[in-house]
């Protein structure tokens, strides 16, 4: 479909089929989902303004499971009853302690982390009682640092070491915009914003 057919049909909710010059009415309710900062996108020309606009029209926004573990154990629950119910399996009892070592952990993963995590244990659950492999959720200390580095600080980092790897050679094939798939003046003003200059005494950039 065609942009202006698709916007069309979001804002006015009617279209006309290629070739015909009849006008059909639709009721349709568009929901999209993003783990995407789309307001920075729209300001860095990297997603179109006028669909952010027209999709924005009851955000609801979600933060992550650690940010609401209240609702941890109301997903646990739900996923050992799937999990139990297709594997022909009859777990009855998920133990407390299970359920505060569960809601404590910080899930970097976020909800698909803990489904997975749920299935596989379901797997390796014996008996009636959910028994799930906590010990497994200790094995990645390094999983647990993720959140002390923020999303700028990680592309700041990805940017230079990209830079360094192609001295510094920004256009061309083989420069670090090509590397990094994105254009040679959203690459500028990424390093403009984040601060980012060759360390010597000649800031030019190839």
């Amino acid at each position: 479909m065609r942009w202006g057919t698709f916007r069309r049909v979001l804002q006015e909710q009617e279209f006309e089929r290629l070739g015909s010059n009849r006008t059909h009415r639709v009721d349709v309710r568009l929901v999209a989902a993003t783990n995407r900062n789309l307001v920075d996108m729209v300001k860095r020309n990297e997603f179109r303004s006028d669909l952010y606009y027209r999709l924005n029209v009851f955000p609801i926004p979600l933060p992550p499971l650690r940010e609401r573990r209240e609702d941890v154990p109301a997903l646990v629950q739900h996923f050992v009853e799937i999990y139990a119910r297709r594997m022909g399996k009859q777990i009855e009892n998920i133990p407390s302690e299970t359920i505060s070592a569960l809601t404590s952990y910080e899930w970097p993963g976020n909800i698909r982390e803990l489904q997975n995590f749920i299935e596989r244990s379901v797997i390796l659950s014996a008996g009636s009682a959910f028994r799930p492999p906590l010990a497994q959720l200790k094995r990645f200390p390094e999983l647990q640092s993720i959140e002390a580095i923020t999303l700028e600080e990680a592309e700041r980092d990805h940017i230079r070491k990209t830079l360094e790897q192609t001295r510094w050679v920004v256009a061309g094939p083989n420069g670090a915009a090509a590397r990094l798939g994105i254009k040679r003046s959203t690459l500028y003003f990424r390093m403009q914003k984040l601060g980012i200059s060759r360390a010597t005494k000649d800031p030019q950039l190839d």
